[in-house]
């Protein structure tokens, strides 16, 4: 057998990639591609807003009050999924609000997780007094329910989306630093951290590239299900009038403006609420395919 032949059968032999891995046991999940699917296609809507909506988000017109989808009785095809009761396409405000529940969830997960990993970091170096602190002040949080608690912090900040999203992430916090920790205690004592701190490593050093790159994997699917959790409890806040305030067109927000018609103009709050079920269902489905695919014991 010539020695191309015996490089080409090695190649064929050889493992695949950590990238491919990753993939073949993510695209096995189908619930998770097409979590993904639904994500990236929100994220084009997003991004493409402005040359996408078929108006601006807040433009009334006078002569459609609570007309009904184009598919109706009495609808139009210049407003497809039919306006508001001030004449505002419906459809604009959802690919609009798309924009806003979006960055709602992705800075509340940046901002949960970038503090949650530190505290849980030092949580998990520094044993003693300071982990006591930390989880104990943790497990308060976790004792009080998630929006009841978000409710008390934006009546205190006052009501506005930058607070609501503060609230938000200070709600999610506790995850973040209880996956951080258990993660770093289970890391901390392998023979290569002993190596590392035996060739005069410094404790940032260990934390930050030798410890926290593998304790990536549980963060990551944490992550993907914190931002459909920030987008639900935006949306709540939004509802009861403590998040994004009239006239964004949050989806909470939203179906904060429609409640008085929804028996006489279902679009009003059906769709809002499909886009809200659609965003925190692709996320949960993400995460669910992340966790499968990152953990070993998951893996199909």
């Amino acid at each position: 057998m010539s020695a191309a032949a015996d490089l080409a059968i090695e190649r064929n032999a050889a493992p695949p990639g950590p990238w491919r891995e990753f993939w073949g046991a993510f695209s096995a999940n189908r619930g998770a591609v097409a979590g993904l699917a639904v994500i990236v296609l929100l994220l084009a809507v997003a991004l493409f807003a402005p040359w996408i909506a078929p108006y601006p988000p807040n433009l009334t017109d006078s002569t459609a009050f609570l007309r009904p989808p184009a598919w109706e009785q009495g609808g139009s095809r210049a407003h497809l999924l039919g306006t508001d009761a001030i004449g505002r396409d419906i459809l604009s405000r959802l690919i609009f609000g798309a924009r806003l529940s979006l960055s709602i969830g992705v800075a509340v997960v940046a901002i949960s997780a970038a503090v949650g990993i530190a505290l849980g970091l030092v949580a998990g170096f520094f044993r003693g007094v300071f982990e006591i602190a930390i989880m104990r002040l943790m497990d308060v949080i976790l004792t009080l329910p998630s929006l009841l608690l978000a409710i008390v912090i934006v009546a205190i900040l006052g009501p506005g989306l930058t607070n609501a999203m503060l609230a938000v992430a200070i709600v999610v916090l506790p995850h973040y630093v209880r996956i951080t920790r258990a993660a770093v205690i289970s890391e901390v004592s392998r023979d290569y951290v002993t190596a590392a701190r035996v060739s005069g490593a410094g404790t940032l050093r260990l934390m930050f590239r030798e410890v926290l790159p593998n304790c990536a994997a549980p963060l990551i699917v944490q992550a993907s299900l914190g931002v459909s959790t920030a987008i639900l409890d935006a949306a709540a806040l939004g509802f009861l009038g403590l998040g994004a305030q009239p006239p964004s067109p949050e989806w909470g927000t939203m179906l904060a403006d429609a409640r008085e018609f929804v028996l006489r103009a279902w679009w009003v709050v059906t769709f809002p609420g499909l886009a809200i079920l659609a965003a925190v269902l692709a996320f949960n489905l993400l995460g669910d395919g992340l966790r499968d695919a990152l953990d070993p014991k998951l893996k199909r």
